[in-house]
């Protein structure tokens, strides 16, 4: 008898009934999966998006067309540290509070040594580090108001570096401490946790199709995953572990245990 791989539980619809979410980077790729997984459980959204407003408005319209006035857009560029007050301001003002951040804008490249610069620095650990900071920093008073919760997408390069990667895998790292000691500093009201992605859905043109198979075939489960592994991983960080933080959770296929 041929066995069937298990689908995937269908969402809740009432599990974040109520909840409001501010989701960065999240007009395209993983962050708009995540938007999608939070929306479907009942969860109102704020898409933030930097360049991809295109994007960003044809989500939102199509969330919208499923619940009306349940998505809203914010425009920010997260490196304007400034500016990230204000982001939180208007997400929470969007639906009456802010429940749930998650930290999931990024970027990605090499920066093989001897090559780095000092905008590489800026950038990788600006959108990787920096801003998950300031932006847990100008939600903390709201997510303690509402017992909330942050998510970040960290990643397990950020636990072993990727070769010709070390600003990015060091700003992960970084992300990693960052879970951890927010979880310490944010306690007992607010929960703090992390998603460690292994070989999932990497940026266009990032990583050659070469070095994509051989990480591919150092996984457990021998395939990469999908943006929908991280959503269900981001989903039950916030309906179902009341009792877990400063936690990171790797959906690497195994990656992480073999290396």
């Amino acid at each position: 008898m041929t066995r069937t791989a298990p689908s995937a539980r269908a969402p809740d619809p009432q599990s974040l009934l109520h909840k409001s979410a501010l989701i960065t980077g999240a007009a395209r790729r993983v962050g708009a999966v995540i938007a999608r997984r939070l929306h479907a459980s009942g969860a109102n959204v704020v898409l933030h998006y930097r360049s991809s407003a295109d994007d960003a408005a044809a989500l939102a319209q199509e969330l919208n067309a499923l619940r009306p006035d349940s998505v809203r857009l914010a425009e920010c560029d997260l490196l304007e540290v400034e500016r990230l007050p204000e982001l939180v301001r208007v997400a929470a003002e969007s639906f009456g509070g802010l429940d749930i951040l998650v930290n999931n804008a990024s970027t990605f490249y090499p920066t093989p040594v001897g090559d780095i610069t000092a905008m590489d620095w800026d950038d990788l650990v600006g959108t990787n580090l920096k801003a998950p900071l300031f932006l847990a920093q100008a939600a903390a008073a709201l997510l303690h108001e509402a017992r909330g919760l942050i998510i970040n997408l960290a990643d397990i390069h950020g636990i072993k570096p990727l070769r010709r990667y070390p600003v990015y895998s060091l700003a992960k790292a970084g992300l990693i401490m960052l879970t951890r000691s927010l979880a310490r500093e944010l306690g007992p009201h607010v929960r703090v946790n992390a998603v460690a992605p292994g070989p999932v859905m990497w940026p266009e043109d990032a990583v050659d199709s070469a070095l994509r198979e051989k990480i591919i075939q150092r996984t457990a489960l021998k395939r990469a995953g999908s943006a929908e592994d991280v959503a269900r991983a981001c989903l039950f960080f916030a309906t179902e572990a009341p009792y877990v933080t400063g936690q990171v959770l790797a959906v690497d296929g195994g990656r992480s245990v073999g290396w």
